[in-house]
């Protein structure tokens, strides 16, 4: 990350890679939230807003013909070439044909034939540690559940898992900044998925390399090469780094709340409901919209042209939508999260995303019940948020 000048004041000149926002963004939004106007500006990003109140993000989610798709992450350059992920980065009406078609791999039925598999992976992740002292719960187990999950979806090897988590760091963290370092990330994932394209054509299979060339747009078509390689760009980063940080932050509940821990050791059958209340309160995905046209939400002018930033974490945390809504209570009953977004780019991946979740805790306090916070937690910065190093020792 290059050097930045900290923050003066969070109305009118936020930043999301301050580090106080890096490592505590949660009082952050309460002091924006109950400021006389909840929507915060900063000129940083070429003028960008964030609102922080669930039914503002929730308006602006809902308006795809104010706010386009076209840019979703903000930063400080302006967008590049070759970066498209549909059907999350596409507008009405070319959105609903791209999402349409990868709907049917993500059902809850056919997640459902993967909980083997992952229950699996997350048993030969433990073996390894189990019998230690501790363990990185980041390093060593969640950042790589949802890289194998996914690769095995995919037809890709396994294996390459170090190489996803450098495109990852590079187009989400350290390309926030160097435009150079995106470019290069974003350049070699087209390559690599180039390669497993044409492998396809020749023998396809039973993957969703394979499924998306197959996939046709409404006139009969085939997806474009370009469509095929975003959308596989989109499944890559989008089905990685989210829910990674997802478990991260779960397990980091988790080893600093012994009283949690204990109670899911004891009440397994709760796990589900509690993996909804850690993806409300530590909700890991922020988006973005561009203004296409200038309009007003709640009393705020918006610019065309400028940036928006969906802090779906921030709402919630929003008292209005959700009541002790800065208290984590893993058997809360009524738990409308955006965690996954809102409006017609919610998250296509939401049910692969609770099942690895849920498997990964669930083996985790089979395996190890008793664990603590062992160190200092570093959290990533940018799009994402979640733990990029959780030690965690074993009592």
């Amino acid at each position: 990350m290059s050097e930045r000048p900290p923050v003066t004041d969070w109305l009118t000149d936020w930043d999301h890679l301050d580090s106080r926002w890096v490592d505590d963004p949660f009082p952050i939004w309460e002091t924006i939230r109950g400021a006389e106007c909840p929507i915060a500006h900063t000129d940083r990003y070429r003028g960008a807003y964030l609102p922080t109140r669930y039914a503002d993000i929730r308006e602006i989610a809902y308006d795809p013909e104010n706010f386009s798709s076209r840019q979703v992450v903000i930063r400080d350059s302006q967008p590049i070439t070759g970066g498209g992920a549909p059907p999350i980065t596409s507008d009405p009406p070319r959105h609903r044909t791209a999402r349409m078609v990868l709907l049917p791999p993500f059902t809850p039925q056919a997640i459902e034939k993967l909980r083997p598999k992952a229950r699996a992976i997350c048993n030969e992740l433990i073996d390894a540690f189990a019998d230690k002292p501790g363990c990185d719960a980041a390093v060593d187990y969640a950042q790589h559940i949802p890289v194998r999950v996914i690769a095995a979806m995919l037809g890709i090897p396994e294996s390459d898992g170090d190489r996803f988590r450098k495109w990852i760091h590079e187009i989400l963290e350290l390309g926030t900044t160097d435009e150079t370092v995106l470019q290069r990330g974003l350049n070699e994932i087209t390559e690599y998925f180039a390669g497993h394209m044409s492998a396809r054509r020749e023998a396809p299979g039973d993957d969703l390399i394979s499924y998306l060339l197959q996939a046709k747009y409404p006139d009969g078509e085939p997806f474009k090469p370009n469509h095929v390689l975003g959308s596989l760009r989109l499944l890559l980063v989008a089905g990685i780094d989210t829910t990674w940080s997802g478990i991260g932050a779960s397990i980091w509940h988790l080893a600093r709340t012994p009283a949690d821990r204990a109670r899911l050791v004891r009440e397994p059958a709760l796990i589900p409901t509690a993996i909804e209340e850690f993806l409300r309160a530590y909700a890991p995905v922020t988006m973005a919209r561009l203004v296409a046209k200038e309009t007003t939400v709640n009393g705020c002018k918006f610019a065309e042209g400028q940036m928006v930033m969906l802090s779906f974490p921030a709402a919630n945390r929003d008292p209005e939508a959700f009541p002790d809504a800065d208290k984590v209570i893993i058997d809360r009953q009524e738990n409308r999260h955006a965690a996954f977004g809102l409006g017609i780019h919610r998250c296509i991946g939401s049910n692969l995303a609770r099942m690895e979740m849920t498997v990964a805790v669930e083996e985790l306090l089979r395996r190890c019940p008793e664990f603590r916070l062992a160190g200092d937690v570093v959290w990533s910065h940018g799009t994402v948020r979640g733990p990029r190093e959780l030690p965690i020792a074993f009592k």
